[in-house]
């Protein structure tokens, strides 16, 4: 999300105390957020480019009854809530006028059948709120799952397009996250979606098409990339489904793209993100702060370590990965390869780590291939894609959870820079979260360093020419939060500020008085950084007087969603 924009944030808003001791951490809490650290080149492992052709008729939007969006702005001061044209590489998307706020709706804004929204007047009434309170947009979840999940080739948007004329009606723009996984499994998973009834029938056949780790366990979140160019989905191959899907949706929303839809972000992994399922939380298999485990155990996956290792003259290193790399809720010290001088940092854990780092890198450009050739012709529509925030161990030498998800991010090698290098070719922003947390507030024994793991993917994204844009990891409704993203996202240098921020979650919380008033005074924040007549005393007058013309409003969402 969006995908699961959960998915993967360490601890709540939680722990601001000394190091905890290793017991009280583990039953903390659970969430996760990103690392990283890289430079070097990896082996360069043949990439492949799919592009495929598929139509997909186009549909009238249903009609939706305006609501109270224009009335509730007139009583607010919002003729400063400037349109920011949104993201693109860096330089010209940049606004200067501060950093727009997107919402990411509820995983389960469609219904499971895709004719239509969930909780519709709810849906109707909270658009009206965020539109008043200065919002940009919003941000959805396209599941593949619903939207070609009875047959190959058969689409149906009609919910999602009954969701973009709502949002154009109230004048709010909308990122659209091309969700290729399966909902449920992950951090803030409310609801399970997953993936098409097809593609679960030929990966009940092929099991290997599933990630696997090193016991045989499958992971059904999302299909491996090892198979990404074999047609062994109903004789395409995963990125041809991936492209097809895609080419719909542009043919669906032909009149929306560039003025309505603003952004695609491309999925590419579980939870949305571009990673492996290293860490998944379904039935218990890992837990907050574990290092996880490496998922390259598929018969597709080894075929291609085995063609690497036999590449280099080293055939011995291509039937497994790492044997001493642990389970998923060890630490770092518990395990020979990722202890302190373990076996990530020898010739082996090199090849390893190059080889199941570059076969993400090449699943991303394959994507973001077919992506770009199917967006090209929609102006105004910028692509992006997400990136975990694995902030956990990021303090120890191996880095070992990142390197687990597949970014080869350790003490001496960065890993952030070849992912931001790739985006940059395609024009596509980087999408990271965890920018709300502080290093304080995290256990402190498991390493957690969110805030230099978010310095150093800026410092990644800046040195590729590629735009940042920033979630946050966690539901947060609180001031400290909220100064911790200003203060990352909005109040810096014009070319170090972030392109977009998306706030996670629309839900009845975020609808309660004091959580809404704090929010739109975040909102009035993050749109006028840089304006040097800002003071904290005129933005909370009119976040008040927001809080106050939007109260039917708000009490009509809260009520529809919690219902």
């Amino acid at each position: 999300m969006m995908a699961l924009n959960l998915a993967h944030q360490t601890g709540a808003a939680a722990v601001a105390a000394p190091a905890a001791p290793r017991s009280a951490v583990i039953a903390a809490a659970a969430s996760v957020a990103q690392p990283s650290t890289a430079s070097s080149s990896a082996p360069a492992l043949q990439a492949q480019t799919l592009t495929v052709d598929a139509a997909a008729p186009a549909q009238a939007p249903d009609t939706v009854k305006p609501d109270l969006a224009m009335a509730c702005q007139a009583l607010v001061d919002g003729a400063e809530a400037p349109e920011a044209e949104h993201l693109g590489a860096a330089a010209e998307a940049r606004s200067k006028s501060g950093v727009p706020v997107f919402v990411m709706m509820p995983l389960d804004t469609v219904r499971k059948d895709g004719n239509s929204l969930n909780r519709r007047k709810a849906v109707e009434a909270s658009l009206a709120a965020l539109k008043s309170a200065g919002v940009e947009g919003i941000m959805v979840d396209v599941w593949w799952g619903i939207a070609e999940a009875e047959a190959p080739g058969k689409y149906n948007f009609n919910g999602y397009m009954e969701l973009m004329e709502m949002a154009r009606k109230n004048g709010l723009k909308v990122q659209a996250v091309m969700s290729f996984h399966q909902c449920g499994g992950n951090v803030g998973d409310s609801v399970t979606i997953p993936l098409p009834k097809w593609v679960l029938e030929e990966m009940d056949k092929d099991q290997d098409l599933a990630y696997t780790d090193r016991s045989g366990r499958r992971n059904y979140e999302y299909v491996s990339l090892g198979c990404d160019a074999m047609p062994v989905l109903k004789g395409r191959s995963p990125i041809q489904c991936y492209a097809d899907f895609m080419r719909a949706f542009r043919d669906h929303f032909a009149t929306y793209m560039g003025n309505t839809i603003v952004e695609i972000q491309v999925g590419m992994g579980p939870a949305g993100e571009l990673r492996y399922p290293s860490y998944p939380e379904s039935n218990g298999t890992w837990a907050f702060p574990g290092i996880g485990e490496f998922q390259c155990y598929d018969r597709y996956m080894l075929s291609s370590l085995k063609a690497a290792a036999e590449a280099v003259g080293k055939p011995e290193w291509g039937n497994a990965g790492p044997g001493d790399s642990g389970s998923y809720k060890d630490w770092p010290e518990d395990t020979p390869f990722f202890r302190r001088e373990g076996g990530w940092n020898t010739e082996y854990g090199q090849f390893f780590m190059s080889w199941y780092s570059q076969m993400l890198l090449e699943h991303g450009e394959r994507i973001l291939s077919a992506a770009t050739g199917v967006f090209t012709a929609s102006p105004g529509v910028k692509i992006s894609v997400k990136v975990a925030g694995i902030h956990w161990h990021y303090g120890t030498r191996s880095h070992a959870a990142e390197l687990t998800a597949g970014y080869y991010n350790t003490r001496h090698h960065d890993g952030y820079q070849p992912i931001a290098r790739m985006l940059g070719r395609h024009g596509a922003v980087l999408n990271f979260t965890c920018v709300e947390m502080r290093d304080h507030e995290q256990p402190q024994d498991a390493q957690c360093r969110p805030e230099a793991l978010v310095q150093q993917v800026a410092a990644a994204a800046r040195d590729a020419g590629v735009g940042l844009a920033g979630e946050n990891a966690l539901p947060r409704y609180d001031e400290t939060a909220h100064d911790q993203v200003v203060a990352t996202a909005a109040e810096k240098a014009e070319e170090d500020r972030m392109v977009a921020f998306t706030y996670l979650r629309m839900g009845p919380d975020l609808f309660q008085p004091e959580n809404w008033r704090r929010f739109a005074a975040f909102v009035k924040r993050m749109s006028g950084a840089g304006k040097k007549d800002m003071c904290r005393e005129q933005v909370e007058r009119e976040a008040s007087g927001v809080a106050h013309a939007t109260q039917p409003l708000v009490q009509e969402a809260a009520v529809a969603l919690t219902n």
